[in-house]
């Protein structure tokens, strides 16, 4: 896997702009922050978007991959300023569950999502080499 940025762009901070891998693709369907009973343990932004990170690394452990091997997450939110204003908070999760590795990332404010009391749902696209 090859981080891809042109050398005259400043570095983005928490995701990368492109990515190259080759091998095995594994497609994770959009998680939310509930438990693998679907129940939701909290109401909190971060507290789900931690549980949403576990899901995606638990499907990936199914899968026989790791976080390391995730080349694209697309975030699905419904509050932008709740997003914005505990950035610190959420990097913090993210770095607990998935680590130090920064995928290619895309955030969408939506309105709604089909899981009541969601408050974020995340796509993940992750790539082991051959």
């Amino acid at each position: 896997m090859q981080i891809v940025n042109p050398p005259d762009w400043k570095r983005p901070k928490g995701y990368s702009n492109g990515i190259i891998a080759q091998g095995r693709q594994i497609y994770v369907a959009g998680q939310v922050g509930w438990t693998a009973e679907e129940r939701f343990e909290t109401d909190d932004f971060v507290g789900q978007a931690r549980q949403a990170f576990k899901n995606i690394v638990a499907i990936l452990a199914a899968a026989g991959a790791e976080p390391r091997h995730i080349v694209r997450m697309t975030w699905f939110i419904t509050d932008k300023d709740e997003y914005l204003s505990r950035g610190r908070e959420l990097g913090e999760a993210y770095r607990e569950v998935v680590g130090r590795h920064y995928p290619v990332m895309s955030v969408v404010v939506v309105r709604g999502l089909i899981e009541s009391g969601a408050k974020l749902e995340i796509e993940t696209t992750a790539v082991i080499e051959d």
